[in-house]
């Protein structure tokens, strides 16, 4: 049984990755149906909580089916990132997470996320501070280092745990990298077969499939897997890569109908949570994955795109459901 302070998250975990503009409310929703074990919010500025910034804020809101759900935060400044900690303890998520991983450039120019790579007595000092002023389990996720010159994550690892961390997520990559080439879970097997380390040690990067999640599990001995872009159009990905693991057969694909329904749910529950306007528009990005192998799409996608009203999304939605139900499509 894994677990991160008294959460028991079962034998091999799958977690939903903290994705900005995607794990939101009801993308999670549709990710805990799906199979997820652990969720996590956005990253969340701590800056923008210090000033009650009110996007921010509203990326606090959790639900009670969620749980377990981390909320992660990111920042460079420590008694910014502690004042941040103290607010996100105070909405009663299940665990802390720090984003020390993030590798864009308006985050890592300004000293946060994998910035923090660069200067590990700051990373040390500021997760110290934060394990102090929460109750809460805190965790990391992190990246292999900020280049190839200076992959330490294997120093990081032993470092966080000893001031007090309770799990560590590892993307495969440096900061340099960002998301291109392939992940090398090489030092997160390094990491986890140290035998300083004795918290959960997660793997993220390069998973999309549950075949390569079986093989990852297998030929890495992680305690777990985080997965992100995978989960966008298909959050019903946990339970298929659960069912591999059981059966060593595939779940049939979702079919269009199947589609056609988790879509609207998306997008119902983006309206509820945010307005009619601002949850039909991000919606837009979603629409393309769920479809994304649907043959001759591309004339329905841009009218989703273009689509203003909740009566219009779910009207294309009907039509789309309607004309490729009746021909054989494969995803």
């Amino acid at each position: 049984m894994v677990k991160i302070g008294n959460i028991e998250l079962g034998d091999f975990p799958l977690m939903l990755a903290p994705m900005e503009d995607v794990s939101d409310p009801p993308f999670r929703a549709l990710c805990k149906a799906g199979g997820a074990d652990l969720m996590y919010t956005e990253f969340i500025s701590s800056e923008g909580l210090i000033r009650d910034a009110a996007k921010s804020r509203q990326k606090l809101d959790i639900f009670e089916y969620e749980r377990p759900i981390g909320i992660q935060l990111f920042g460079g400044d420590i008694s910014n990132m502690v004042g941040s900690a103290e607010i996100a303890t105070a909405v009663n998520p299940d665990l802390i997470d720090i984003n020390y991983g993030c590798p864009v450039k308006a985050v890592a120019c300004r000293g946060a996320g994998a910035a923090l790579l660069q200067d590990v007595p700051k990373m040390v000092k500021m997760t110290e501070e934060i394990v102090k002023c929460t109750h809460l389990p805190v965790t990391v996720k992190t990246r292999l280092g900020w280049d190839d010159r200076t992959k330490n994550v294997t120093e990081v690892a032993e470092r966080l745990q000893d001031i007090g961390i309770q799990a560590l997520t590892v993307h495969g990559r440096t900061r340099v990298q960002m998301y291109k080439g392939d992940a090398d879970w090489s030092l997160i097997a390094e990491i986890k077969n140290n035998p300083r380390i004795c918290i959960p040690i997660f793997g993220n990067g390069d998973v999309d499939s549950p075949q390569k999640a079986l093989e990852y599990k297998n030929r890495f001995g992680v305690d777990g897997i985080m997965i992100g872009r995978a989960s966008i159009g298909a959050p019903w990905v946990f339970n298929e890569i659960k069912h591999f693991f059981k059966t060593g057969e595939m779940l049939p694909s979702p079919d269009v109908a199947e589609r056609v329904r988790v879509c609207r749910e998306h997008v119902n529950f983006s309206i509820r949570w945010k307005g009619d306007r601002l949850g039909v528009f991000e919606m837009r990005r979603h629409y393309a994955n769920y479809f994304k192998s649907l043959p001759d799409f591309k004339p329905y996608r841009s009218r989703l795109v273009e689509a203003d009203t909740e009566n219009e999304v779910h009207g294309i939605l009907d039509e789309i459901n309607d004309v490729f139900a009746l021909q054989p499509v494969f995803f």
